[in-house]
């Protein structure tokens, strides 16, 4: 996953050297927005030299085949430092997404926009139409100042609280984006949203139909309460009209049946079940939010669905959303009739929910109740923890996946009530000093990657000049002179702060265990900490001093040391092999540039080792794709790969399927 990101920015900075090479002496070629583009992925690849050494580590400390540390806390503490003290402003800037489809690039710049315009108005008493007009008014300076955005994204990644995330998160709950949501997908004649009574269910055992166990309302944090869930199905089915299904209804009063329009014909139960966990960090969202899809879902496998609603965190941590989700798959198991299917084959999905679908089907196997036929889960966590692993290192570029924010739904989920976050210094939004190292790029091939990233660059046209941040292109000055002028100043400033850099060695790992890391690592009194690596083999560049460019605005992302979070029907991950062993297939739909990619590598290895039927595949759309599956053909392509699973799922079964 680094070097596909990596590979993408040296491409970026290829074919913009190429377009600047090319049309310097047109009169229409501008210079500065041109000198702007080139140091800002210069900039982006001086970060990615540093994730890159931080991947070289992880994979050298781990175990052969591991890609977490899970024992060693000490390496967890230097990627949250890392992390902390490490320049992202440059990633959200003009560098906006460049790892993903250029058609996704638009998408992403509105969202950001659109995250930095309300986290500006956030907190004032405006009402709701006054704040999207002052929103819309704010974000114009930030569609034309792309560092100001960037700048801006990084301190909101930092500096606002949960309140902020739900708040903004829950703007797709909203009428209007609903409302057009609704409009681009595919009609459904049935959309109900229910409300589940807390009543004890009396479960047939799996192993013996006979027999009964008792299922418990959820209870945990305030006792005793409803579970709510929306029902969508493409067609009517017998049952869905039923005055009993109609009076878990919502609404009120219950919303026309569309039975009683006479072009409509129910159709029979269908033999297949689909109920779905949304996603959402376990902090925001609704099954409407998500809608867009599961009507695609209903149509394209002609399949009823039942989305749970579940309680959400910091209000309703761990394990109310568990219980709620485990008690609604209950109710559906035995209310199938009422959902307009016989249950012959039921599949639990979930995007970010596929977390939820995992555990609930540990405790459906630890309660002895049937557990589904089938799990397909896009992009899930099965690790939530912050323990480090080469893909989570992108939670430092990811829009989506910032590790400040993944850090505050974890400890949210696990009930971790206290700051999440402490700051150092003044966080100052522009004017900000960084510690800027770039590194250059020399044309000689024979150095490698390494030394072609880190010896320095071959034509600079641009520095950060000023207290302002704004950009000053330097003009009539000589390559050898510019060289000379910034070499000059590099041994004129300290270095408090740096990264010596082992080189990238072809086969430099190839076989074996990794060995102990060569660094030398030392705390810095009030400063982060510095990690100097022997550089080995004569392609590197001995002597020399890399470091990354860092903030001053540092912000302090606690671990999740909290125990709860190493629970197995938390973590799944470290769940022991008891408590999966008679899991159902598993399908996995992964994606190569997501951060959490890794939870799913990692657990799909350890289910395939039990000897446990899983799949994975995937492609490289960013995290919640499902999503944004009309946006681009990457998201398209991923979206249809859950719906095969799915399918594979249904039909191992029946091949034929439901009845059209």
């Amino acid at each position: 996953s680094v070097f596909q990101v990596l590979r993408s920015c040296l491409l970026h900075i290829i074919h913009k050297g190429r377009y600047i090479a090319s049309n310097y002496s047109s009169a229409f070629f501008r210079a500065e927005h041109n000198a702007s583009e080139m140091e800002a992925y210069c900039d982006a690849l001086c970060q990615l030299r540093a994730l890159l050494h931080l991947a070289q580590q992880l994979l050298r400390d781990n175990a052969r085949g591991e890609l977490y540390s899970l024992q060693d806390r000490d390496l967890s503490r230097r990627f949250v430092h890392e992390y902390s003290s490490m320049h992202k402003a440059c990633f959200y800037g003009r560098c906006l997404g460049f790892q993903f489809s250029p058609a996704l690039r638009p998408f992403l710049q509105t969202v950001v926009i659109s995250m930095v315009s309300y986290g500006e108005t956030y907190g004032r008493q405006h009402t709701g139409l006054g704040m999207a007009a002052l929103s819309l008014l704010t974000s114009a300076k930030y569609v034309l100042d792309p560092e100001l955005r960037g700048a801006q994204f990084e301190r909101i990644t930092q500096n606002l609280d949960m309140n902020f995330w739900k708040s903004f998160w829950n703007l797709t709950e909203s009428g209007l984006l609903t409302g057009f949501s609704r409009m681009a997908s595919s009609p459904v004649q049935v959309n109900l949203t229910l409300t589940l009574p807390p009543v004890a269910l009396h479960m047939p055992l799996a192993a013996d139909p006979r027999l009964t166990t008792s299922v418990s309302p959820p209870v945990a944090h305030w006792g005793p309460g409803p579970v709510h869930v929306r029902l969508i199905s493409c067609e009517l089915r017998e049952g869905q009209d039923s005055e009993e299904l109609l009076s878990f209804s919502r609404t009120d009063p219950p919303p026309i049946s569309v039975s009683q329009l006479p072009w409509v014909q129910k159709q029979p139960l269908s033999p297949w079940l689909l109920i779905h966990l949304h996603g959402g960090g376990f902090v925001a969202q609704t099954s409407k939010s998500h809608e867009n899809y599961l009507r695609s879902w209903s149509k394209e496998l002609n399949v009823p669905i039942l989305s749970v609603d579940y309680s959400l965190s910091p209000e309703a941590p761990f394990p109310r959303a568990l219980e709620e989700c485990f008690y609604a798959y209950c109710w559906a198991l035995r209310n199938s009739h009422l959902l307009g299917s016989t249950a012959e084959r039921v599949c639990l999905a979930g995007d970010a929910g596929g977390n939820l679908c995992i555990t609930v089907s540990m405790k459906a196997l630890s309660s002895g109740v049937q557990v589904p036929h089938g799990i397909m889960a896009a992009y899930p966590a099965t690790l939530l923890t912050t323990d480090a692993s080469p893909s989570r290192l992108l939670t430092l570029i990811d829009p989506f996946l910032p590790l400040g924010v993944l850090t505050k739904c974890l400890n949210a989920y696990a009930g971790n009530t206290q700051p999440f976050q402490t700051f150092r210094g003044s966080c100052q939004l522009i004017g900000r000093k960084l510690q800027r190292r770039r590194a250059r790029l020399p044309p000689p091939a024979g150095l490698g990657l390494t030394g072609w990233v880190t010896a320095g660059r071959d034509r600079t046209v641009a520095r950060v000049q000023g207290q302002t941040g704004r950009r000053r292109v330097l003009a009539g000055q000589s390559l050898p002179e510019l060289h000379e002028e910034e070499h000059g100043r590099a041994a004129r400033r300290p270095h408090p702060r740096c990264l010596q850099l082992d080189p990238v060695l072809p086969g430099a790992h190839a076989g074996g265990r990794r060995g102990p890391p060569t660094g030398v690592h030392s705390q810095a009194e009030n400063g982060p900490r510095r990690v100097h690596s022997q550089p080995r083999g004569s392609r590197g560049l001995p002597g020399r001093v890399f470091e990354p460019l860092r903030s001053e605005c540092r912000a302090s992302v606690s671990l999740t040391s909290c125990p709860i979070i190493r629970n197995p029907f938390v973590s799944p991950l470290l769940a022991p092999s008891s408590l999966l062993r008679g899991l159902p297939p598993l399908h996995i739909v992964a994606s190569a540039l997501d951060a959490l990619l890794d939870d799913s590598v990692m657990f799909a290895k350890k289910l395939r080792d039990m000897g446990q039927p899983v799949s994975d595949g995937g492609g490289g759309s960013p995290h919640g794709f499902l999503s944004l599956s009309q946006l681009a053909k990457e998201t398209e392509v991923a979206s249809s790969v859950c719906v095969e699973q799915l399918r594979a799922i249904f039909q191992q079964g029946n091949p034929k399927g439901p009845a059209q």
